[in-house]
This record gives C-alpha cells, sequence and structure tokens, in this order.
C-alpha cells in the first residue's frame, strides 16, 4: 500500500474532483447561462465559489474543496520521495520543502487569497519540477527527458497566456497542464531509481575530486 501512496492518492483526488465537476451547476468567465462545467471554457478554480458563476448554489465546491487537500498532499509525498533519490544534498531539500509548502499555498488558491497563493503555489511545484529535470537531463532516461521538457514547456506557455490574458485558450492549456505534470510525477515516481542517478557526483565532492 505505500508503495503505490502516491499512485492512490492521485486515483481518489482525481475521484473527488471528477465529482465536483460533475456538480458544477454551470457559467463560466466565457458565458455565465451556459450549464454544467465546460471543459473549453470553465476554469477548475471555478468549482470553489459558494456560487457558481450562473448565480446557482454550488454543491461542487466541497467535493473541490477535498481535491484540493489531497492533490498537494500527494505530490509533497512524491517531492519527498524523490528527493531521497537526489545525488545533491541542497537539492533534495529545496524538493522537500518546496513540496511540503505547496500544500498550504495550493488549499489556499480555494480563498479570497486567489491569485496570490496561485503565484505561490506554482512556483514551488515547478522550482521542484525543473530541479528534478535538471538531474533527469543527466540520465540516460531519454524518454523521461523528453516528457519533463515538454510538461515544462506547456506550463510556461500557460504562464505566458496569462500574461497576455488569453482567456480562450487558458482554460484548455491549464487542464493539459495539470494532466501531464501529473503524468509526469507518476512516471517520475514508478521509472526512476536512486541508481539511475549515481553517477552525478555532488558538485562538493567534484571540487574535492579536483583538487587531489
Amino acid at each position: 500500500m505505500r508503495k503505490h501512496a502516491v499512485l492512490l492518492g492521485v486515483i481518489i483526488s482525481f475521484i473527488f474532483m471528477i465529482k465536483a465537476i460533475m456538480l458544477y451547476p454551470g457559467g463560466s468567465y466565457a458565458n455565465a447561462h451556459s450549464v454544467g462545467f465546460t471543459w473549453g471554457e470553465s476554469f477548475i478554480c471555478n468549482l470553489f465559489g459558494e456560487h457558481a458563476l450562473n448565480g446557482a448554489l454550488n454543491p461542487a465546491r466541497y467535493w473541490a474543496y477535498t481535491a484540493m487537500i489531497l492533490f498537494p498532499c500527494t505530490y509533497a509525498l512524491f517531492f519527498v520521495r524523490m528527493a531521497k533519490k537526489m545525488p545533491e544534498k541542497n537539492a533534495a531539500v529545496i524538493i522537500q520543502i518546496g513540496g511540503v509548502a505547496n500544500i498550504l499555498a495550493t488549499f489556499l488558491i480555494a480563498t479570497g487569497l486567489h491569485d496570490l497563493m496561485l503565484i505561490i503555489s506554482t512556483s514551488l511545484f515547478w522550482t521542484c519540477l525543473v530541479i528534478i529535470t535538471i538531474f533527469i537531463l543527466k540520465t540516460k532516461l531519454h524518454w523521461l527527458k523528453f516528457l519533463c521538457v515538454i510538461s515544462l514547456l506547456m506550463f510556461y506557455y500557460s504562464v505566458y497566456l496569462w500574461g497576455i490574458s488569453d482567456w480562450n485558450l487558458l482554460p484548455i492549456t491549464q487542464k493539459i497542464n495539470f494532466a501531464t505534470s501529473t503524468l509526469l510525477i507518476l512516471l517520475l515516481e514508478y521509472c526512476t531509481s536512486k541508481e539511475d542517478f549515481a553517477h552525478i557526483k555532488p558538485k562538493r565532492n567534484k571540487k574535492l575530486a579536483t583538487e587531489l
């Protein structure tokens, strides 16, 4: 059970999120009168309001809140485990702290602090994945290198769309970004080991070896 805790966490979180999506009454920024959750127009954050954007009471929010607690806890568990595979202590510490701190920041996205917490949460989450990607690029896991780069590019493209306020494409890229990053986490969890990074020497050790 402990071996598959990350996978179970992702599955359970997705169940709660899908239930929230099914219960969402409707309304989006593009069309306030739409019915239900529109995949091409609605944002995930629309699920957390007391009222949906069409004005109806929103029974989806309790399911969405639960998913928003479970997702970052699951990701934090992954980052703590992944940190143990890292060959450099400093990188491992950053990944662990960033992953755990992301729990609170992600949960607070569902509050009035949405904009600020979204920036903090995404910064923590993707900083951890960037560090992991740097080390993955030094391994022989070529297919994981490709997926890491694709996930990062999708993230930065979403940031670009947010920066230019492209609200037409952003709801779609948000969900693609969410799916690719979750898939990446599962693959990193199951398809990497400490041995994959064993040949990478810590910078301090490299310096000492050079001096000797």
